[in-house]
């Protein structure tokens, strides 16, 4: 009880934040542009990001390295069950969003996936014609319905987000996420907290493998590595809340240099 209190009251000091943080008159809470999202907390971005950058090569590279070298069936497996288990929070959200279509298949995707497909280890809705849709979270639900990003924040370990991001996380600990509720909330005999935050270290495991070149290649090139992580974060944000697959531009190419493909 006291849990849900607490973020309650860290949400509603966010959004207010959020409505106000533009001393110059600009309503941030009435834009989704992300060359709008002011970076307000830049000393300590940039402080978390040193921090996270040196986890990341103390922890999450070591173990991504290893993990990209497994059997790509192993992989995909894991890709696949972190996926279906993504519905749970993808699915609300469709409903919220009025996207009622997408929300009914993504219900018989899980279904399907969770029992035929071995827990998700295996895409069988694929194959039976229920494709797979962009997946949804609170965030983009809260932009679609006019709530700007607010300002840029990089958070401890969990990387890039915005004031609004960072606010509708916290809607997973108020029962907005079903994988949540029955593993940390309610702790069933067949869940506990470790399966909860061990899927999502996997998650980050598997996205830090995924774009492992990417990434060491994008710190190679920069003049900098921070104000190009943020830019490109950003922009993958904005794609993500227009589901649309190309790039929206935020800043000017020399901002950072290109990087080559290798």
């Amino acid at each position: 009880m006291l849990k849900k209190f607490t973020l309650v009251i860290i949400a509603t000091f966010a959004l207010t934040f959020n409505s106000f943080s533009a001393s110059d008159g600009e309503l941030l809470i009435k834009k989704n542009d992300p060359t709008q999202v002011k970076d307000c907390f830049e000393k300590f971005n940039r402080a978390t990001f040193a921090f996270n950058q040196s986890l990341d090569g103390i922890v999450f590279k070591p173990v991504a390295g290893v993990y990209r070298k497994l059997p790509s069936p192993i992989k995909s497996g894991v890709n696949n069950s972190l996926s279906n288990l993504s519905n749970l929070v993808t699915i609300p959200n469709n409903l919220l969003q009025g996207e009622f279509k997408k929300a009914g298949i993504n219900t018989g995707r899980f279904a399907v996936n969770t029992t035929l497909g071995l827990l998700g280890i295996l895409d069988v809705a694929q194959h039976l014609g229920m494709i797979k849709s962009e997946k949804e979270d609170y965030g983009q639900t809260l932009a679609k319905g006019g709530v700007g990003p607010g300002c840029y924040v990089v958070l401890p370990v969990l990387g890039p987000s915005t004031m609004r991001d960072t606010v509708a996380t916290s809607f997973t600990f108020l029962g907005g996420d079903a994988w949540y509720n029955v593993s940390v909330k309610n702790d069933t005999q067949y869940f506990s907290d470790i399966d909860y935050y061990s899927s999502k270290a996997s998650s980050g495991i598997d996205f830090r493998a995924k774009n492992f070149d990417s990434i060491d290649n994008l710190e190679k090139n920069s003049l900098d590595f921070y104000a190009s992580v943020k830019s490109l974060y950003l922009q993958d944000r904005q794609q993500k809340i227009l589901n649309t697959k190309k790039l929206v531009n935020t800043q000017n190419d020399s901002d950072w240099e290109e990087i080559e493909n290798q």
